[in-house]
């Protein structure tokens, strides 16, 4: 995806579609009243008869307009004078989508005035208009070569360029989440994974990689990990992620993103039907290497580390089996009562493994649970925590980033579900509150951190006919690190 910001009169720029959001006539910018000049009026004219100016949402597509370069110029209706909320503003840009996505070549140009809004306002506007042509023009299939021009009348507004960049940086990292999650299982294993993540070091210098294969894990006791890893003849990997752009010295923010290539449940073999959608259990890997490519393109005043665990779960004579007590890196032992509870098993080694770096906080996104699905549906990421501070910025840059997410309780009294007779704690917790004891489990392994837990199991793709990875939770992540004030 490629973009500029220019100041050209909006009867010059050449694109597929012309995007002009008009207030009432009396507040029209004077770059529309001269092309509505040009056009002898055409454009208000059509603006009063089918009510677009000052009409939030309303819209009319026209084609081939004399004196015009663009070939079609939406007209689509903002707040009366001009100056709408982001609420009303994603109402406003809301019909664009569709027609975007139906131009063979995805250019685009788009008119916008910064005016006077508060800063954080008007990048989060930029923001969801990058994300919502990110959605508009993806295909996994056919990579498009898009363009968006973002139209201002200040020529010296270098604030908005750089908002822009900002703005790009989100939707590639989102586009490159959605990638990595949409490739097939056989494309995208561990070693592959592993590779990806040192092409980001490649073409960063912010960004530092290495790569543990399973002799240096085993050394380290990830006997969890490993565990998993066991049925498969495809070597795990650790991979670690460094950015580091403080000048502050600070202490990294530490992401841990679930890294399951494929997950067949092991010995607790998962039901055939859409067992092929297990392919995103590595979507909060994907998520990882979305915001570190988005943090690559950014110049960010934060120290960030990325832990991915990555593995594939499958059923063979030397898996797991239920029943098998492991001995964890932290020293806690897990009784293995079902290995399709295989997440929490690769993720309670590697938030032990991140107390290395003396995080200020640890975050682990991971497509967990079903239960989570069930309680929260397609629309909110699970979040559990244990420091209300963190999980306030969290739902917070849910709201602002329009990737929300929904808090779920972590109270003692669910550890009960996790007693077993036989180790430390069993690793699941029985039909009731699944999604609750998952993050019970790995709350266990947090101890003493300021840690937070992301169930993207339901948010993290869709599935049926329109199965594709949504490239959530980058959004929420990246407004976070970008308004890191939590303490």
């Amino acid at each position: 995806m490629k973009f500029n910001v220019k100041t050209d009169d909006l009867h010059n720029v050449k694109v597929e579609l012309l995007i002009i959001p008009l207030p009432s006539l009396k507040y029209a910018g004077k770059k529309f009243l001269e092309l509505d000049k040009l056009c002898n009026h055409f454009l208000s004219k059509i603006a009063r008869e089918k009510q677009i100016d000052g009409n939030i949402g309303a819209n009319i597509l026209l084609h081939s307009i004399d004196y015009v370069s663009a070939r079609s110029i939406l007209l689509v209706g903002t707040s009366k004078n001009g100056n709408c909320d982001l609420s009303d503003f994603k109402k406003t840009m809301q019909p664009c989508i569709n027609q975007i996505s139906k131009l063979k070549k995805k250019s685009v140009a788009i008119e916008i005035h910064q005016g006077n809004p508060k800063r954080d306002e008007f990048e989060q506007k930029c923001n969801f208009i990058f994300k919502q042509f990110e959605t508009a023009t993806y295909s996994y299939k056919k990579q498009s070569n898009s363009t968006l021009t973002i139209l201002t009348n200040n020529s010296s507004n270098h604030s908005l360029v750089k908002i822009a960049k900002q703005g790009l940086a989100l939707a590639n990292g989102i586009r490159l989440t959605k990638n990595l999650a949409n490739k097939p299982a056989n494309l995208c294993t561990p070693t592959i994974l592993a590779n990806e993540a040192k092409k980001l070091s490649g073409n960063y210098k912010s960004i530092n990689v290495s790569v543990m294969n399973e002799v240096q894990m085993k050394k380290l006791k990830m006997n969890t990990l490993l565990s998993v890893a066991q049925g498969t003849t495809q070597p795990a990997k650790l991979i670690v992620l460094k950015y580091s752009n403080s000048k502050k010295n600070k202490r990294p923010i530490v992401l841990v993103g679930k890294g399951v290539t494929f997950d067949s449940g092991g010995i607790s073999l998962k039901p055939s039907s859409a067992m092929d959608e297990m392919k995103y259990d590595m979507a909060g890997a994907a998520t990882v290497l979305g915001v570190f490519s988005a943090l690559g393109s950014m110049d960010l005043d934060v120290n960030v580390i990325g832990i991915i665990p990555a593995t594939e779960n499958m059923p063979a004579g030397n898996a797991t089996k239920p029943g098998d007590v492991i001995t964890s890196m932290s020293g806690k032992t897990v009784e293995i009562l079902n290995t399709d509870a295989e997440g929490r098993l690769i993720l309670c080694d590697s938030i032990t493994y991140a107390r290395k770096f003396k995080p200020e906080v640890v975050i682990d996104i991971a497509t967990l649970t079903g239960a989570c699905v069930v309680a929260l549906g397609s629309h909110a990421t699970g979040l559990m925590s244990n420091n209300e501070k963190l999980a306030e910025s969290l739902l917070k840059s849910g709201i602002n980033s329009g990737d929300r997410a929904w808090q779920l309780p972590l109270w003692s009294e669910y550890g009960s579900q996790l007693n077993t007779n036989f180790a430390d704690l069993a690793n699941v917790g029985g039909r009731t509150a699944g999604a609750i004891t998952a993050g019970y489990f790995l709350s266990q392994f947090a101890e003493g951190l300021k840690w937070a837990h992301l169930d993207i199991a339901g948010t993290a793709w869709n599935s049926g006919a329109n199965k594709l990875a949504t490239g959530r939770p980058v959004a929420l992540l990246l407004d976070f690190l970008i308004n890191s004030k939590f303490k």
